[in-house]
């Protein structure tokens, strides 16, 4: 169905894969040992002091907003503390990857990465996200299910939203697909060779290209596919060639579109405008469909490694806030792997155990690498990012903090019911905590590199109404209520610091707030909604450190 043609790419990656796979840990190891493996090797050869490891307040924290996509209430905090310190971390994990808030939280992920901008919050596209995150669909499927699913099949239909909203721009469908699947910014190829990066060649570009230039949108908003078709590019020499179905390594699909006559292509031509004019007309797709080809060269055993890594580097730039190849748009030999057998084991994990994204998040969050501590107390400069030996600071998604914000400033009691619940009960409660998400993420940006908070989330919490007749309401139902009635201003600043922050105060920060209540007296209320705000609005609660 392909053959491989023998490019620079390939003859990289085949030596690569050659050397490392001599090197590798053996396969039967526990994936966060094999991670700390490497990690710690790298940190110890260049004599990198690591940060130490995070008190249990703060890994739970970071643990449930990286599995759940909230902070952790405070009855899960408690009941954490008090576990076999021993055993409370594999058990976390285990429950909340077992939970409904670990499907809407790594459904949320992944439609951050591959939603498309203009869509954004696209229904049918969050179904089937959703469901294959419940089904812990292995990740080769969903990228056959989003770039060549069956339009017949109700989840397959939704999933190919991924190709829908970029058909009418072969560019963006061609460079998202290289981007978000194989971690491949191609783009710069399309009008010259890659003028940094010996990889790239307009071959490869418009190479891509050819699997997606015969999709269309018909009438009915289906997929079609011509049954005929070429892509041309012209060199920058002048030359002008036609391109062939390539993929990134050079593996090369054979063109197998019949011989058609003239009077052939006039029918299809007319089939193909009666498609995309009438919606009663149903599709026709040709023997030869050239993105079924690209799902099945990418994902065969021969090429599978850009499919592999790209989605180990993203999971693990996810949750390590910096990628192994990092950008982790940038996976090329110019821009090599901190840790290559590190990445190279982890890939082979990943397909030698059927794509299990679950799988491999689990052996993330439990290594020794993901539990640092992000302080650096020495008076030395903290070492590079590169070694994973301090933590990234991560902001939240706006979902993460709109969730965050719904379960700091209910009642905490309200939460302790949950700890004995069905799972299925928490399901609803989830669910309702999604939806009362949705129009407080609005508010908030997508973070990118270099996050800062933005003016105008700064003057939606001093502001707007919502914040103070939801957040901060004055009713027993939400935070602001329960801690006024616990009369004692020291308890009541505990209770503010757990529900937000996961933790207590700390000697200064306690003092610091029963003196400003002190100030306040005549207006009690006022002053604890006002230390509840400062709580809100802070760094502490904005990123996962």
């Amino acid at each position: 169905m392909f053959r491989a043609s023998l490019t620079f790419t390939t003859l990289l990656f085949c030596v690569t894969s050659l050397v490392h796979a001599v090197e590798l840990l053996p396969a039967d190891q526990p994936v966060e040992s094999v991670i700390d493996h490497y990690v710690d090797d790298l940190i110890q050869k260049n004599d990198v002091q690591p940060a130490g490891q995070l008190d249990a307040n703060i890994l739970i924290r970071r643990l449930t907003l990286d599995l759940a996509g909230r902070i952790p209430t405070t009855a899960e905090l408690h009941a954490y503390l008090a576990a076999d310190p021993a055993i409370r971390r594999v058990e976390l994990v285990d429950r909340l990857l077992s939970s409904p808030d670990f499907f809407d939280h790594h459904r949320n992920e992944l439609q951050l990465l591959l939603e498309y901008p203009d869509r954004r919050n696209d229904n049918d596209f969050r179904k089937y996200l959703l469901w294959a995150t419940e089904q812990n669909r292995p990740w080769d499927e969903m990228f056959r299910d989003m770039l060549a699913g069956d339009e017949s099949d109700e989840y397959q239909k939704a999933a190919l939203q991924f190709v829908k909203h970029r058909a009418r721009n072969l560019d963006d469908l061609t460079n998202d697909t290289a981007i978000l699947f194989f971690g491949v910014n191609v783009s710069c190829a399309k009008c010259h060779d890659h003028p940094l990066v010996e990889d790239w060649k307009q071959d490869h570009y418009f190479g891509m290209q050819s699997f997606f230039s015969r999709t269309f949108l018909t009438k009915k908003q289906d997929l079609g596919e011509k049954f005929y078709g070429e892509v041309k590019f012209t060199t920058t020499g002048g030359v002008e060639k036609q391109a062939k179905f390539m993929f990134l390594n050079g593996a090369v699909v054979e063109d197998a579109t019949p011989e058609l006559t003239d009077e052939s292509r006039k029918k299809y031509d007319e089939l193909v405008k009666k498609l995309q004019q009438d919606d009663k007309v149903e599709v026709s797709y040709p023997e030869f469909r050239p993105r079924q080809r690209l799902v099945e060269t990418a994902s065969h055993k021969d090429n599978d490694d850009f499919l592999a890594k790209n989605i180990v580097n993203r999971i693990w730039h996810r949750l390590m806030g910096r990628g192994i190849v990092d950008p982790p748009d940038q996976l090329h030999s110019e821009n090599s792997p901190s840790h290559p057998e590190l990445l190279d084991w982890l890939a082979r994990d990943t397909v030698e155990h059927g794509y299990d994204l679950k799988r491999l998040i689990r052996g993330i969050v439990l290594s020794t690498a993901y539990s640092r501590s992000s302080e650096w107390d020495s008076a030395a400069e903290p070492p590079s990012a590169h070694y994973f030996a301090v933590a990234i600071p991560r902001p939240l998604s706006p979902r993460q903090y709109a969730m965050s914000l719904l379960v700091a400033t209910r009642n905490p009691p309200h939460w302790e019911q949950w700890l004995t619940r069905s799972a299925e009960d928490w399901k609803k409660e989830r669910t309702g905590l999604e939806n009362g998400a949705n129009g407080w993420a609005n508010q908030f940006e997508i973070p990118g590199a270099n996050f800062q908070v933005a003016v105008d989330e700064a003057l939606f919490f001093s502001n707007n109404d919502r914040i103070d007749n939801d957040l901060l309401r004055d009713s027993g139902d939400r935070l602001v209520g329960y801690i006024k009635e616990l009369k004692d201003p020291a308890a009541a600043i505990n209770a503010a610091f757990e529900a937000v922050n996961s933790r207590q105060p700390t000697k200064d920060e306690q003092a610091a707030m029963l003196d400003y209540l002190e100030t306040r007296k005549e207006n009690e209320t006022a002053a604890l909604k006002q230390v509840v705000w400062a709580l809100l609005t802070s760094p502490e609660l904005r990123f996962n450190y």
